[in-house]
């Protein structure tokens, strides 16, 4: 019996789930799905340059696990470039950090390059209720497929509900 992964912590919430090539249709096209996991990764040490230990570190996960993370992320990203397909980001085994939390690293950890959205962000840049890492207990959960809308159920991201009419992962409106 294989042991359970670890949760990742991730301190960056996409704005967008979905990238595909420019004029064909998503329905003409395999997916290649990225992890939030992932892409925190490839966002640290490619887009931050952050270096591996720390980015671990900031993850809370061992170097090792990491490199794996990358290692899948950029064969995921590859694949999709070279055989034309979208990729969607979806899913993963990771936890959101609280802003203004700081990311562990013992004292004086807090804000800084790296962390949240953008350099430092927190309620005065942008966070807080619909503007930061979650939508709030209200709203509703939407299917990218097919348009379906329901009531979002605290306590339940989203990405966690299937659609009841064509059952794919739901998303936040």
């Amino acid at each position: 019996m294989s042991r359970p992964r670890i949760c990742r912590t991730i301190f960056f919430e996409p704005k967008t789930n979905y990238f595909k090539p420019a004029g064909i249709l998503l329905k003409h096209l395999q997916n290649s799905i990225l992890t939030k996991d992932e892409l925190e990764a490839i966002r640290l040490i490619d887009l931050e340059k952050v270096e591996q230990k720390k980015a671990a570190k900031q993850m809370k996960i061992s170097q090792p696990t990491l490199s794996r993370l990358l290692t899948s992320a950029r064969n995921k990203i590859a694949d999709a470039l070279i055989n034309g397909k979208s990729i969607k980001i979806q899913g993963g085994n990771f936890k959101m950090a609280i802003p203004g939390k700081g990311i562990g690293l013992g004292k004086g950890a807090g804000r800084g390059a790296g962390m949240g959205r953008g350099m430092g962000a927190g309620r005065a840049n942008g966070g807080g209720r619909m503007g930061g890492f979650a939508a709030g207990p209200s709203g509703n959960c939407v299917c990218p497929k097919c348009g379906h809308k329901v009531q979002h159920q605290v306590g339940v991201p989203c990405y966690q509900q299937k659609c009841p009419k064509c059952k794919s992962p739901m998303t936040r409106e």
